[in-house]
Protein backbone atom coordinates (compact mmCIF):
# COMPACT_ATOMS: atom_id res chain seq x y z
CA UNK A 1 0.00 0.00 0.00
CA UNK A 2 1.00 3.19 -1.02
CA UNK A 3 0.30 6.40 1.51
CA UNK A 4 0.89 9.91 1.11
CA UNK A 5 3.94 11.37 3.10
CA UNK A 6 0.98 13.89 5.39
CA UNK A 7 -0.84 10.43 5.91
CA UNK A 8 2.06 8.55 6.93
CA UNK A 9 3.00 11.02 9.23
CA UNK A 10 -0.32 11.54 10.65
CA UNK A 11 -0.98 7.70 10.91
CA UNK A 12 2.01 6.31 11.30
CA UNK A 13 2.05 2.57 11.77
CA UNK A 14 -1.60 2.18 12.60
CA UNK A 15 -2.37 1.68 8.50
CA UNK A 16 0.54 0.22 7.57
CA UNK A 17 2.30 3.68 5.52
CA UNK A 18 5.92 2.68 6.94
CA UNK A 19 6.60 0.96 4.33
CA UNK A 20 7.09 -2.40 2.09
CA UNK A 21 8.93 -4.28 5.16
CA UNK A 22 6.83 -3.27 7.33
CA UNK A 23 3.66 -5.43 7.92
CA UNK A 24 -0.27 -3.87 9.16
CA UNK A 25 -1.46 -4.91 12.13
CA UNK A 26 -4.24 -7.65 12.63
CA UNK A 27 -7.57 -6.06 12.43
CA UNK A 28 -9.99 -3.83 10.26
CA UNK A 29 -8.55 -2.15 7.22
CA UNK A 30 -9.70 1.81 6.95
CA UNK A 31 -7.04 2.39 4.59
CA UNK A 32 -9.25 1.20 0.85
CA UNK A 33 -12.77 2.75 1.23
CA UNK A 34 -15.42 0.83 -0.97
CA UNK A 35 -16.19 2.85 -3.78
CA UNK A 36 -20.19 4.28 -3.87
CA UNK A 37 -22.07 3.14 -6.59
CA UNK A 38 -23.59 7.01 -7.08
CA UNK A 39 -21.42 10.19 -6.73
CA UNK A 40 -22.18 12.85 -4.07
CA UNK A 41 -25.26 14.99 -4.80
CA UNK A 42 -27.09 12.21 -7.11
CA UNK A 43 -30.67 11.22 -6.18
CA UNK A 44 -30.14 7.81 -5.14
CA UNK A 45 -32.01 4.71 -3.48
CA UNK A 46 -30.99 4.52 0.48
CA UNK A 47 -32.09 1.16 0.42
CA UNK A 48 -29.46 -0.10 -2.23
CA UNK A 49 -27.33 3.26 -3.28
CA UNK A 50 -24.06 4.26 -1.86
CA UNK A 51 -21.44 2.04 -0.24
CA UNK A 52 -23.78 -1.52 -0.87
CA UNK A 53 -22.93 -4.78 -1.55
CA UNK A 54 -24.82 -7.12 -4.48
CA UNK A 55 -27.05 -8.86 -1.61
CA UNK A 56 -27.03 -5.50 1.42
CA UNK A 57 -28.06 -6.67 5.06
CA UNK A 58 -29.38 -3.35 5.77
CA UNK A 59 -28.74 -1.90 9.53
CA UNK A 60 -30.07 1.89 9.84
CA UNK A 61 -28.76 4.17 12.19
CA UNK A 62 -31.30 7.69 10.88
CA UNK A 63 -30.09 10.73 12.78
CA UNK A 64 -31.49 14.40 12.27
CA UNK A 65 -28.26 15.97 10.92
CA UNK A 66 -29.42 19.25 10.06
CA UNK A 67 -31.62 20.19 13.19
CA UNK A 68 -35.12 20.36 11.73
CA UNK A 69 -36.67 17.50 13.71
CA UNK A 70 -36.70 15.18 10.65
CA UNK A 71 -33.76 12.68 10.71
CA UNK A 72 -31.68 11.83 7.37
CA UNK A 73 -31.68 8.68 6.16
CA UNK A 74 -28.20 6.81 7.45
CA UNK A 75 -27.46 2.99 6.70
CA UNK A 76 -25.10 0.91 6.56
CA UNK A 77 -24.49 -2.88 4.55
CA UNK A 78 -23.75 -5.28 7.64
CA UNK A 79 -22.25 -7.36 4.79
CA UNK A 80 -19.29 -4.80 4.41
CA UNK A 81 -18.73 -4.39 7.76
CA UNK A 82 -15.57 -5.42 9.39
CA UNK A 83 -16.43 -6.61 12.62
CA UNK A 84 -18.14 -3.25 14.72
CA UNK A 85 -17.29 -0.84 11.85
CA UNK A 86 -19.31 0.11 8.92
CA UNK A 87 -19.44 2.13 6.26
CA UNK A 88 -22.37 4.38 6.96
CA UNK A 89 -24.18 5.89 3.98
CA UNK A 90 -26.11 9.81 4.66
CA UNK A 91 -28.84 10.86 2.15
CA UNK A 92 -30.60 14.39 2.51
CA UNK A 93 -33.61 15.22 1.36
CA UNK A 94 -33.88 17.50 -1.85
CA UNK A 95 -35.32 21.01 -0.96
CA UNK A 96 -37.71 20.51 -3.86
CA UNK A 97 -38.83 17.04 -2.56
CA UNK A 98 -38.01 15.41 -5.89
CA UNK A 99 -35.34 12.88 -3.74
CA UNK A 100 -32.94 11.69 -1.43
CA UNK A 101 -29.68 12.75 -2.40
CA UNK A 102 -26.11 10.80 -1.81
CA UNK A 103 -24.16 13.12 0.76
CA UNK A 104 -21.29 10.10 1.24
CA UNK A 105 -20.35 7.53 3.44
CA UNK A 106 -19.09 7.78 6.85
CA UNK A 107 -16.66 4.93 8.06
CA UNK A 108 -16.83 3.83 11.95
CA UNK A 109 -18.38 1.72 14.61
CA UNK A 110 -20.06 4.48 15.82
CA UNK A 111 -21.53 7.91 14.45
CA UNK A 112 -21.78 11.15 17.20
CA UNK A 113 -23.10 14.10 15.15
CA UNK A 114 -22.46 17.34 16.64
CA UNK A 115 -25.76 19.80 17.05
CA UNK A 116 -27.24 20.81 14.22
CA UNK A 117 -28.20 24.44 14.34
CA UNK A 118 -30.45 26.15 11.81
CA UNK A 119 -30.20 23.88 8.65
CA UNK A 120 -27.09 23.77 8.89
CA UNK A 121 -25.44 20.19 8.91
CA UNK A 122 -23.84 18.97 11.70
CA UNK A 123 -20.03 17.63 11.85
CA UNK A 124 -20.50 13.65 12.29
CA UNK A 125 -17.20 11.77 14.40
CA UNK A 126 -17.00 8.49 13.79
CA UNK A 127 -15.18 5.77 15.62
CA UNK A 128 -12.94 3.22 13.67
CA UNK A 129 -11.85 0.19 15.93
CA UNK A 130 -8.32 -1.04 14.84
CA UNK A 131 -7.94 -3.69 17.48
CA UNK A 132 -7.24 -4.01 20.73
CA UNK A 133 -6.85 -0.65 22.20
CA UNK A 134 -6.22 1.64 19.22
CA UNK A 135 -8.77 3.05 17.46
CA UNK A 136 -9.28 6.22 14.72
CA UNK A 137 -11.62 9.21 15.33
CA UNK A 138 -12.22 10.48 12.18
CA UNK A 139 -14.17 14.70 11.46
CA UNK A 140 -16.49 14.87 8.85
CA UNK A 141 -17.75 18.54 7.69
CA UNK A 142 -20.67 18.74 5.02
CA UNK A 143 -19.53 20.64 2.69
CA UNK A 144 -20.90 21.39 -1.08
CA UNK A 145 -23.49 19.13 -0.55
CA UNK A 146 -21.82 16.26 0.96
CA UNK A 147 -19.49 14.86 3.95
CA UNK A 148 -15.82 15.40 3.17
CA UNK A 149 -13.70 13.45 6.32
CA UNK A 150 -11.52 16.85 7.78
CA UNK A 151 -9.77 15.28 10.58
CA UNK A 152 -8.46 11.61 11.47
CA UNK A 153 -6.56 11.43 15.10
CA UNK A 154 -5.33 7.67 16.20
CA UNK A 155 -5.94 7.06 20.05
CA UNK A 156 -6.34 4.13 22.36
CA UNK A 157 -8.41 3.54 25.17
CA UNK A 158 -6.07 4.17 28.43
CA UNK A 159 -7.05 1.70 31.94
CA UNK A 160 -10.24 3.09 33.52
CA UNK A 161 -11.77 3.61 29.41
CA UNK A 162 -10.64 7.12 28.85
CA UNK A 163 -9.14 7.62 25.17
CA UNK A 164 -5.43 9.07 25.43
CA UNK A 165 -4.77 10.66 21.46
CA UNK A 166 -1.72 11.54 19.69
CA UNK A 167 -0.83 15.26 19.73
CA UNK A 168 -1.42 16.76 16.22
CA UNK A 169 -1.25 20.52 17.36
CA UNK A 170 1.94 21.49 18.76
CA UNK A 171 0.86 24.96 19.72
CA UNK A 172 -1.57 22.94 22.00
CA UNK A 173 1.21 21.08 23.51
CA UNK A 174 2.27 22.06 27.08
Amino acid sequence: MRCSPALAALLGLALGCGGAAKKSPAGPDVSRLPTPTVKVGECARPEQDGVMSAQPDRRRADRDLDGDGQPETVIADRALCQGDNCYWNVFVRDPDGACERFAGTLAGAALEPAAATGGAMADVRTFWGLGGDRLLIHTYQFRRGGYLLVDAVLCRRVADDRVACAETDPASAP
